[in-house]
């Protein structure tokens, strides 16, 4: 018997890659606090955040329900570069990431009652060097506005990469192969899931 599944996240990226493997899922985005620490280094934080969200909503559901969470950051000299406020901050960050390599770190975690597995999988991405004028034409697409690093490589934002070592979609926001096995160890089977598995 396959258990219900939760995506405890609002996250419109997530959704899509686990939709596009036929995986039936409820969405329940969490209402937690998102601060980083003083000191916190980037893997703790993305990790610590996302066992935060999946016990978030883990409290509301009993034990046969098991909730999937990620929080998705990235880095860059260790510091981490979060969603731009403005304009001016996307501009910056990506003036940052021009021609340099960078880290997107994914922290996951999936709880069902007491049971919580918690991991964080690491991407090594390289930009081109940018120019200024690219740079203020991709802010105009509107789709640097809501993502960490002020870029997306499922959208406009590939044509600014020059290699990816590792995972792809954890860079999207969540690295697939890690996630399904982890699922399939809850009991969720990923591939070729039936919809009357969500009850």
């Amino acid at each position: 018997m396959t258990a219900n599944l939760i995506l405890a996240s609002g996250s419109p990226r997530r959704k899509l890659l686990l939709e596009q493997l036929g995986i039936v899922f409820r969405v329940e985005p969490p209402d937690v606090d998102e601060s980083l620490l003083t000191g916190e280094a980037p893997e703790v934080y993305v990790t610590r955040l996302s066992k935060k969200k999946s016990q978030a909503v883990a409290r509301k559901h009993d034990s046969k329900v098991v909730i999937l969470a990620a929080d998705t950051t990235v880095v860059l000299h260790g510091n981490i570069l979060g969603k731009p406020e403005s304009k001016e901050h996307s501009v910056q960050i990506l003036n940052e990431l021009s021609g340099t390599r960078h880290d997107v770190l994914t922290g996951v975690s999936i709880c069902r009652g007491s049971r919580t597995e918690t991991f964080c999988v690491r991407t090594e991405v390289t930009f081109r060097q940018l120019d200024e004028r690219e740079i203020a034409w991709y802010w105009e697409t509107g789709e640097p506005q809501d993502k960490a690093g002020s870029y997306g490589l499922q959208g406009a934002g590939a044509a600014f990469v020059e290699t990816l070592t590792g995972s792809y979609s954890n860079v999207i926001g969540l690295p697939l192969s890690e996630t399904i096995l982890m699922l399939r160890d809850f009991s969720i089977d990923c591939l070729g899931q039936k919809e009357s598995s969500l009850g």
